[in-house]
């Protein structure tokens, strides 16, 4: 009987590293900014790429692979038609928010600004802490 090995450890997670944050931040935001600039009108995939990276002022620059599944799980979920054209003999899918994806980028957008004020208000805090340390003189 051959010998079970355990399976490996997973990667260790490098929760000190910016790298690691600045990921986790624009996975969820990127859902978001796709709902964002398709907000403004119709779009093809790489055109709501584009989009995306220039809101954001390059926080966020979207891939191919992962802009089209999440355009695919919109569709499926109501809140994004997709319409065949041709252009210069190439087909595209352009991509419309529907009024379910309206609605979804309402209460995203809530979310995102209670989630944005805890997190200034968390910044005030330790900055505060800090202040009153340094004016103690300790540590």
């Amino acid at each position: 009987m051959p010998a079970v090995r355990p399976a490996p450890p997973p990667p260790r997670v490098d929760y000190a590293s910016r790298a690691y944050w600045a990921g986790t931040i624009k996975m969820g935001l990127s859902k978001f900014f796709i709902l964002r600039v398709l907000h403004d009108g119709p779009m093809h995939g790489y055109e709501v790429a584009r989009a995306v990276e220039h809101t954001t002022g390059g926080c966020c620059s979207p891939t191919e692979g992962t802009i089209y599944p999440v355009l695919r799980e919109f569709e499926a979920g109501g809140f994004v038609t997709v319409a065949e054209e041709v252009v210069q003999g190439r087909q595209r899918r352009v991509y419309a928010l529907t009024d379910a994806g309206r609605a979804a980028f309402r209460v995203a957008l809530d979310a995102w600004m209670d989630a944005t004020a805890a997190l200034q208000d968390t910044g005030r805090a330790f900055a505060a802490a800090d202040r009153a340390k340094a004016a103690k003189g300790c540590c």
